[in-house]
């Protein structure tokens, strides 16, 4: 089969491997669709991603595809099922995993970080990782339930009402689901802060009340809610201090490991705030299929870019360039 296979550090190379053949426990899946996540560029860059990469290795977290073999043990999917995909794989021994918290398990690993994923054309995945995906949706949307998902837990970790005020910093594909999650539980207004004026109409027609440009936030009034979906320094300082009294800050966007941030203690204090982290998609795979489903969640119109395997070398060297919200690869 052909992959991408990232061989070191900003090194990526088209190569021949063989299909794998599943264990008893896994399926092997003809990847249709795969998404380019923010952490395959920080993992192509060097950085770290939910757990330890090892190169070589086919990078790939958000996918989907059909199922074309099945291992011994495997009795709840068969060859031709749609499936999508939850990459990431608990132990079930650690003190996390045992504890209820099993996306924190010290053992973690995950389809396409630790172990080859969606940019070749066949992965092997374990069968208790696969998710039926309903006929009525498009493997572009089911490869976009995983982050759906890691959106849906980012929330859990908040609480929005109706009539809440919600600010968002950053326009991108994780920002933009975030957007739709906030108006569909009431929060009113939402504000949308990015810098790139061209995904302000989307952000508007996603539901935002108003789209900004992040230095006209300064004369505005705190937020009940603040979602930081960048990662960046100067947006997570700018989080905490949009919060107002009582607020709370979600630090969803993944930052590079030596990132520091200035807070003043006495801000949190004195505004009683509550600043909270989000790790993963635990237990989140179905209901981000249903809200799809529903019609809930809008996907498509996220979806800013085609990409073929062939491209992907030349295409991730140049990714932050491309002014991408989201971007999948399609396999021939």
């Amino acid at each position: 089969m052909k992959a991408a296979v990232l061989t070191g550090k900003m090194k990526m190379e088209i190569q021949e491997l063989a299909v794998p053949a599943p264990l008893d426990h896994e399926v092997i899946v003809k990847v249709k669709a795969c998404g380019i996540c923010g952490t395959d560029q920080h993992i192509y860059h060097g950085q770290p991603g939910s757990a330890e990469v090892q190169f070589p290795i086919v990078l790939g977290h958000e996918l989907s595809g059909e199922v074309v073999q099945v291992g011994e043990q495997v009795t709840q999917f068969s060859v031709g099922d749609r499936v999508s995909i939850d990459p990431n794989i608990y132990c079930g021994q650690c003190d996390f995993c045992r504890g209820n918290r099993a996306h924190l398990c010290d053992n973690l690993q995950a389809v396409g970080v630790t172990r080859n994923g969606g940019m070749g054309e066949y992965c092997a995945v374990p069968a208790a990782k696969c998710y039926t995906l309903p006929a009525e949706l498009s493997y572009e949307e089911g490869a976009m339930i995983e982050p759906l998902g890691c959106v849906l837990h980012g929330f859990n970790q908040i609480k929005v009402w109706p009539g809440a005020s919600v600010l968002i910093i950053g326009g991108g594909y994780i920002g933009l689901m975030m957007l739709q999650v906030v108006k569909m539980y009431g929060a009113s207004p939402i504000v949308v802060s990015e810098p790139d004026v061209t995904k302000h109409g989307l952000a508007i027609q996603l539901g935002g009340t108003e789209a900004v440009n992040p230095e006209e936030l300064d004369g505005k009034d705190g937020f009940d809610v603040v979602i930081e979906c960048v990662g960046r320094k100067e947006s997570m300082t700018q989080a905490v201090n949009m919060a107002k009294k009582g607020g709370t800050v979600l630090l969803f966007g993944v930052s590079a490991p030596d990132t520091k941030i200035e807070v003043q203690p006495f801000d949190i204090f004195s505004k009683e705030l509550t600043i909270k982290g989000s790790f993963i998609n635990p237990h989140t795979h179905d209901l981000a299929i249903s809200l799809v489903q529903q019609e809930k969640i809008q996907i498509k119109p996220l979806l800013s870019h085609q990409f073929t395997m062939d491209e992907l070398p030349e295409i991730m060297k140049e990714y932050q360039s491309l002014k991408v919200i989201k971007g999948i690869i399609h396999h021939s």
